[in-house]
């Protein structure tokens, strides 16, 4: 790792409206990034919701809460960190009062594309893909580098009017990520499983519908679990919500992971599974495409079922090679690399 190289100053502020005990991508990225950058000697303060006092449900998405900043109070914050360098995560309420707040202290500041909520929130309500793609122009124009996960986040977002892309790729933890004993050992063979949120965007239900054979492993939680468990009870074991080695333990008895989402910036859990040994069925989608060579740790198919399947007689080595090739170390340094002064 080449941390020092960059000469860059100190003191990092990072701005986020995910932040535990949430659960998601943002989250997952945080937990190591701030670890490692003050290990490093960088003094880092994460501007996050627990820090405020109300809160509202974000729209289209009621299980996120919000936290309610003005930009006078995100300035005051930003004053008292004394940041070299500002970083907004999401495009929240607080990502939000941080941008203006930055605008208008004539702060620069990068800023991270992490999530599609575009094409979530089209999928809650049709017609707003278009006019949320606005405000996520807006919300960038100013950034003095706008960090994404995959080239195919790079061009996708580039053809829709975006600037000063920059990719910022992802990593996993080899060392907990990696086959452990099956705790669920009498699931049918061959075991196909899906982990992640339980929400529409994720398209659970596609998978939980495919007609493969054995058994299905569902692993994770979110607003769909209860509606999903009632139709698919029968046909698919719902284990909850599993972290660190619990979590290992349940996907070390799956064979293929099955990733239906289409709507994946890169997709964590894909390479959890490949770290894990277990090839990947996906759509040919941004994530997958940018992670999976077709043939050799997974297939990219229409068809998931068909893609499932191809997978059985994958190598579970190359996975895991694959995997090692995404490491949070690179991840940290690509982050130092794309920030920018606050004075510039």
């Amino acid at each position: 790792m080449r941390y020092s190289s960059y000469q860059l100053m100190k003191r990092i502020t990072i701005v986020t409206d995910a932040w535990s005990p949430q659960r998601n991508g943002v989250v997952v990225v945080l937990e190591h990034l701030v670890p490692a950058l003050t290990k490093t000697g960088y003094e880092v303060a994460v501007i996050q919701p627990g820090l405020f006092r109300f809160h509202l449900p974000m729209p289209t998405y009621p299980e996120i809460r919000l936290a309610l900043s003005t930009v006078r109070k995100m300035r005051r914050m930003l004053q008292h960190s004394r940041p070299d360098h500002v970083h907004v995560m999401t495009e929240g309420t607080l990502g939000f009062a941080a941008r203006l707040a930055c605008v208008r202290g004539g702060l620069s500041f990068t800023t991270s594309y992490e999530t599609q909520f575009p094409l979530y929130a089209e999928k809650r309500m049709r017609g707003l893909a278009r006019p949320s793609y606005r405000y996520m122009r807006w919300f960038h124009s100013k950034s003095g580098a706008i960090m994404v996960p995959t080239e195919s986040m790079r061009h996708i977002l580039s053809a829709k009017g975006f600037h000063r892309l920059v990719v910022w790729p992802r990593g996993v933890d080899a060392n907990l990520f990696k086959a452990s004993a099956c705790v669920f050992k009498d699931l049918p063979k061959p075991c196909f499983v899906y982990f992640g949120r339980i929400a529409i965007e994720k398209n659970v239900e596609e998978f939980l519908s495919l007609p493969l054979p054995g058994s299905k492993l569902v692993i994770g939680d979110g607003p769909d679990r209860a509606k999903l468990e009632r139709l698919y009870g029968s046909s698919a074991t719902f284990v909850g919500y599993k972290t660190g080695q619990e979590l290992v333990d349940a996907l070390s008895c799956a064979d293929v992971f099955v990733c239906p989402s289409r709507t994946e910036t890169f997709g964590l859990t894909i390479v959890e599974a490949l770290s894990c040994g277990i090839p990947v069925a996906a759509h040919d989608a941004t994530g997958p495409r940018d992670i999976l060579t077709p043939g050799v740790d997974g297939f990219l198919d229409e068809d998931l079922a068909r893609a499932a399947v191809a997978c059985l007689p994958l190598s579970k080595e190359a996975c895991r090679e694959k995997a090692l090739q995404y490491s949070w170390g690179r991840c940290v340094d690509e982050f130092l690399r794309h920030l920018v002064p606050v004075g510039r």
